[in-house]
């Protein structure tokens, strides 16, 4: 029985993300600080990990909880049940309850932990970890004067950035809208003008959320006056944070079937991406490889099938990329090779997108939408499909 299979194990599928690794299981306890014993009857099926157990074993693999579980009906009731907290604490973001404020080192890698669980798609350990920074952050822009405080407010717009990601892919969709708000104080807060240009890039998501033809059209103009107003792209950073709206708004005018100003857009993010390492930047990627990523997007969103299998044929998202990104890369693919009538080519490529980013995958809208369409018409490999589409929840 594959790992894959959602009827295996937990604890097989534990023993066969331990054996990729190449891990021994002392190796593996040791690093979830559990007993050897406890590990050893875990996989053997003798024992089932408590919630506790599971996180652990999960962090030191350095994998999704979800996937250990081969269901992400779990993790969506640990994200559902820590969103009264998150909004309480976006609620009291002016009037945060008294508290210590750590060191800048300290608060540094905690937004880095934050914004790199967001990254890699691991929204429970986002929903859960988030409340307590964004209060601490919040006192730290409210006590802290002079430089600390600007260092305060841009690490506060990281950590709302990265609890509207919990918003927005689990469906609060007003909560998501308050976040980005918050994102765009703070930025103005860090008087950051580079920052500001990424809450801009952002905020493109409650108007992608709606679908309607108005709302793009109000979300291109938003990311083109956000271009108009951004700094002159002289620093690495702002090239990146200027790219990553023209890619932005690439997709927003292919999904508005405008070719014209989709290519317009992409050549200025080609333009700029040439002289930009493949990196994160103010918590985007932008670089080669990401403007690669949204060229096949926006052949996507203008229905170009031939010349999105062309281009995936040829490359494949590298592991530089954030899990994110190329599980979104594999959930565009899939749909343009659906509308090839390539059912189980564009099947495999959702299944890839499952590995790479589980939680990111089971929320996705088009990922239900491509499944819909492949339990109608697909023939082949039935009992897998049925699997995959109940666990995506669309039958």
């Amino acid at each position: 029985m594959a790992p894959s299979d959602p009827n295996t194990p937990v604890g097989a599928r534990i023993a066969a993300a331990r054996r990729a690794r190449r891990m021994e299981q002392g190796e593996l306890a040791a690093l979830a600080c559990v007993s050897l014993s406890t590990i050893k009857k875990i996989e053997q099926g003798k024992r089932n990990p408590g919630e506790d157990v599971l996180d652990a074993i999960a962090e030191a693999l350095d994998i999704d909880p979800a996937r250990l579980l081969g269901s992400a009906r779990r993790s969506d009731s640990r994200i559902h049940a820590a969103v009264p907290a998150l909004r309480a604490a976006v609620d009291a973001y002016d009037l945060p309850d008294d508290g210590p404020v750590r060191d800048p080192a300290a608060l540094r890698s905690s937004v880095a932990d934050l914004e790199g669980w967001r990254l890699a798609s691991r929204y429970t350990q986002l929903a859960r970890a988030l409340p307590e920074p964004l209060a601490e952050l919040s006192r730290a822009v409210q006590s802290l004067t002079g430089e600390e405080r600007l260092d305060a407010a841009r690490l506060l717009a990281s950590a709302y950035r990265s609890a509207d990601a919990v918003a927005y892919k689990y469906g609060y969709h007003d909560l998501s809208a308050r976040l980005i708000e918050l994102m765009r104080w703070a930025a103005c807060n860090a008087e950051d003008p580079v920052l500001e240009a990424t809450a801009a890039y952002v905020r493109m998501e409650v108007f992608f959320a709606s679908r309607q033809p108005v709302s793009l059209s109000a979300g291109l103009r938003t990311l083109q006056a956000a271009i108009d107003r951004a700094p002159a792209p002289d620093a690495v950073a702002a090239r990146a944070a200027v790219g990553a709206l023209h890619m932005r708004a690439a997709v927003a005018a292919g999904r508005m079937k405008d070719a014209t100003t989709a290519e317009v857009h992409l050549a200025e993010a080609k333009a700029l991406c040439s002289s930009v390492r493949e990196g994160v930047y103010l918590g985007t990627a932008f670089g080669p490889s990401s403007y690669r990523v949204h060229e096949v997007a926006v052949g996507v969103e203008l229905n170009d099938g031939p010349a999105v299998q062309a281009a995936a044929r040829q490359w494949k998202p590298p592991l530089e990329l954030p899990a994110e990104r190329r599980s979104h890369y594999y959930i565009d693919v899939a749909r343009a090779q659906l509308w090839q009538n390539l059912g189980d080519d564009a099947f495999e490529s959702l299944r890839v997108a499952r590995r790479i980013a589980p939680q990111h995958c089971h929320e996705h809208p088009q990922v239900h939408e491509t499944m819909r369409s492949l339990v109608r018409t697909k023939s082949s490999d039935r009992e897998s499909l049925i699997g995959y589409a109940k666990w995506v929840g669309v039958i």
